[in-house]
């Protein structure tokens, strides 16, 4: 049996909020509300199920609003919710962290890459 404050719920909530691209929408969403369109071209990489999919798990999560405008064509608008608003300043920190150590990052994957590449594979690369 789980306490209401046990690791597997937070898991969950984690599970969410830490998947990438929930992590580029909030942050996508950062600046005001955005149409389908504007964050499906903004977001590099991301498919228009896929963003599909997790808005909808963020608006479950309390996190993402969906308002629908009575227009022809309908216009659909998503903004952060007061709760999605307080996910940018972890985010912010994230982005930053990784702008900042990227090339630690990239340096030692190469080495990595270096230590773990069997000797064909370097004949191979050369």
């Amino acid at each position: 049996m789980t306490t209401p404050n046990s690791p597997c719920r937070a898991r969950t909530i984690l599970e969410r909020i830490g998947d990438k691209w929930a992590i580029y929408i909030v942050d996508a969403l950062g600046d005001g509300p955005r149409r389908f369109t504007e964050l499906n071209r903004g977001i590099d990489g991301i498919t228009a199920r896929m963003l599909t999919v997790t808005l909808r798990g963020l608006e479950r999560d309390g996190i993402v609003t969906r308002t629908v405008h009575a227009s022809v064509p309908p216009r659909v608008d998503y903004e952060l919710t007061p709760l999605g608003r307080t996910l940018l300043v972890t985010i912010g920190q994230l982005v930053t962290w990784a702008e900042e150590h990227m090339a630690e990052v990239e340096a030692a994957r190469a080495g990595y890459e270096a230590r773990s590449c069997p000797p064909p594979c370097e004949e191979e690369a050369s």
